[in-house]
């Protein structure tokens, strides 16, 4: 193992500088809301939020963007398309389930170097099926053929979902000593994909998807696997459909993309209040692997990837067991267990369950 220590910035993505860039447009986004005040669809403001709400009277309208990022490169180098539709509905229906919000409809949007009809076939029957499963519809979508812009593919959603107001989510009624509970993911969602792609080109070359990661599955293929979508099965036991009662009081909802625990854990957390996680869930064993491989210290493993948790749900302690025996029944995979507890540290204080380190950010 090289002793050199890759990290996500290495790789070529900047989280401070994209945290950066985020704020200053939402920023500028802040400057039109003034242009529908007193009207219907008026925003809410929500800065840090998982998605953008307009007032529609008795509910929130709520859209978010997203996409599969450098995961698509995988798709292609693999020539494997029919899971990353998944990973596009999992990247923005996760988000608007974060606000308590039914996704129900994605539209989404191609830019291609040149159109492959196969390609876009096999891509748009996988993100079907995901959105059959899902209960979500696409309405429509748009497909670029710009080869002076791009040279891979590049593929977004949009979401548009929905929330009565008595539902919402914003974080606002979470407080010291409520419970945290995990939701397990896979091995990667649509975010830290460029550093293990580092990482594995580093170990073994170009063609580092052809080689044998376990049991006869190459790096490329593990690497591809598709996102967990946590939207219906949470739907379903905690928070009811539109129409429907809020089964259990929900203080917040974390979705664990881009930045990792300690970047959207605080998302949601009021002013002076901190997160204490000492039971997360493990970190898939190829996430393990490439750690060790690319001789990345815990901290830049957890701000770049889930490392096991995907989606954390803030409650009160005595609904703990509960929801997640009810998450469990609803979905083993999801592995819903208690994983920490709100503080008002201020901090996120995490134990590692790469070394059983103790982390503070």
């Amino acid at each position: 193992m090289n002793d050199e220590k890759l990290t996500y910035a290495a790789a070529g993505v900047d989280i401070s500088v994209g945290e950066k860039a985020s704020k200053a447009a939402y920023k500028n986004a802040k400057t039109t809301f003034s242009s529908r005040e007193g009207m219907i669809g008026a925003p809410v403001q929500l800065d840090g939020g998982f998605a953008g709400a307009l007032d529609f009277g008795d509910f929130f309208l709520i859209q978010n963007d997203d996409g599969t990022g450098t995961k698509s490169e995988i798709a292609e180098r693999c020539k494997k398309y029919d899971t990353l539709g998944e990973d596009l509905v999992a990247m923005v229906a996760d988000d608007a389930i974060c606000v308590g919000a039914e996704c129900v409809s994605i539209t989404n949007t191609f830019d291609v170097p040149f159109v492959d009809a196969e390609v876009i076939e096999n891509l748009t029957a996988g993100l079907a099926k995901a959105c059959l499963e899902q209960k979500i519809v696409i309405p429509g979508g748009e497909i670029a053929e710009v080869p002076g812009a791009c040279t891979r593919m590049v593929w977004n959603a949009t979401a548009v979902g929905v929330v009565k107001k008595d539902k919402f989510l914003t974080g606002k009624d979470i407080r010291p000593g409520q419970a945290i509970i995990g939701l397990a993911g896979r091995v990667l969602r649509s975010n830290g994909v460029s550093l293990a792609r580092a990482v594995c080109e580093k170990n073994f070359g170009e063609s580092w998807h052809d080689v044998e990661w376990n049991n006869g599955q190459t790096w490329g293929e593990i690497l591809l696997t598709p996102s967990k979508i946590f939207h219906r099965a949470v739907l379903n036991a905690v928070l009811g459909g539109f129409e429907e009662k809020r089964k259990f009081p929900i203080a917040g909802i974390v979705h664990i993309t881009g930045g990792g625990i300690p970047g959207n854990v605080p998302r949601i957390l009021p002013e002076g209040m901190g997160a204490k996680l000492d039971d997360l869930h493990s970190p898939h064993e190829a996430l393990a692997e490439l750690k060790k491989l690319g001789n990345i210290d815990d901290v830049e493993a957890y701000r770049t990837w889930n490392s096991g948790t995907a989606m954390m749900i803030v409650c009160e302690q005595k609904d703990v067991k509960e929801i997640c025996n009810t998450l469990n029944d609803e979905d083993p995979e999801l592995q819903a267990k208690k994983v920490g507890e709100i503080t008002d540290s201020g901090r996120i204080e995490m134990i590692s369950k790469y070394s059983g380190e103790i982390l503070n950010f």
